[in-house]
């Protein structure tokens, strides 16, 4: 009784509303009785559904990828590209990589103030950090809840070095925070145009802006300073890997003034590859043998990627490009010199 007087006396400033649940809980939830028990969860304009939860830490450490440290806001994409390798993920929260991962977004709504604690750490050594590497940043929701925003204002404060994946235009709005993010410690942002061919970025990117759409912010990106380019990736077999689609794209890329351009040839891994399999044989019937031969294990055949990623290099060196050296896999392969790329048909 007494604590109830105190409270009644000291009333809370803010309605802080429910106390919102874990990734964990979450999970439980949705094993139990599946995305219609997230009874808290917000259905927007676009058709998505947003779940927002709390985190107990924002970095995370991962091995035998060229940096240590990711950072991720959002789990799901509304982008729903068919390819994307972060559908398998998902699953970690009893939700399937088809439909659910680009319709019910989890927001991870205490993310920036435990980001800022994990930076303000007497043993946190300014490591490089990958952002938006399961999920894209600047995806729609974005616009509304600025957590992409804020963390990069708290890692420009905490002099933490960043590399940026996204296809969401939207990062142009941050071009400030960014700018002062690269001269304070580092930052490349590397905006994904797998390629320019209209017809395959509606089939197989049906959330995203369009490339071109995307290539102007980059071009915003460069004309303020910030360090900006593209990566090709990933390069889908029969659907945009043709020498044809892979110079237009490249060309693209340059006029609009990338810093670098890297590529890397699609794999399939778990749950990717279960949902884009389904959606070829779906959607392209005819074409689910060669893929099912093509990718009787995570990656297509190296042969195949060489040959691709020697045409990438003549390209590059048409059009005045680079790779950017420490961005993961878009170095040249050693080897390419013994693919004669002019003449590759990728036949796949």
């Amino acid at each position: 009784m007494a604590n109830i007087q105190r409270m009644s006396t000291h009333p809370l400033l803010f309605d802080l509303g429910p106390e919102r649940p874990t990734t964990r809980q979450i999970a439980d939830r949705v094993k139990a009785g599946g995305t219609a028990a997230l009874t808290e969860a917000e259905r927007r304009a676009d058709a998505a559904t947003y779940q927002e939860v709390v985190c107990r830490s924002a970095l995370n450490r991962v091995q035998g990828m060229p940096f240590d440290w990711t950072l991720n806001p959002y789990r799901g994409c509304t982008h729903g590209c068919h390819y994307c390798f972060a559908r398998r993920y998902h699953v970690q929260f009893e939700m399937n990589s088809d439909d659910e991962f680009a319709s019910v977004i989890l927001v991870k709504r205490n993310f920036v103030e435990v980001l800022r604690q994990e930076l303000d750490r007497p043993g946190w050594n300014r490591e490089q950090v990958a952002f938006g590497t399961a999920t894209d940043p600047y995806q729609p929701i974005e616009g509304h809840y600025r957590l992409t925003r804020r963390s990069l204002e708290v890692l420009a404060a905490a002099h933490t070095p960043i590399g940026l994946v996204t296809k969401g235009p939207m990062v142009v709005r941050d071009r400030d925070v960014l700018k002062a993010l690269g001269d304070a410690a580092g930052c490349t942002v590397y905006m994904s145009v797998p390629t320019v061919d209209e017809d395959a970025w509606r089939i197989l990117e049906p959330g995203t802006a369009h490339p071109l759409q995307r290539l102007r912010a980059v071009r915003e990106l460069v004309d303020a300073g910030v360090d900006a380019g593209v990566l090709m990736a990933p390069i889908v077999p029969g659907f945009s890997s043709s020498r044809t689609k892979l110079e237009r794209t490249i060309k693209a890329v340059a006029d609009h003034g990338a810093r670098f351009v890297g590529a890397n040839v699609m794999y399939l891994q778990d749950g990717t590859r279960s949902h884009f399999l389904k959606f070829v044989e779906r959607e392209f019937p005819s074409m689910l043998p060669r893929f099912e031969r093509l990718y009787a294990r995570k990656y297509p055949p190296d042969a195949y990627r060489k040959e691709v990623k020697a045409m990438v290099r003549v390209l590059q060196d048409r059009y005045g490009l680079g790779p950017k050296r420490e961005s993961a896999g878009t170095e040249r392969p050693a080897d390419s010199t013994t693919v004669d790329p002019e003449q590759v048909g990728f036949a796949w």
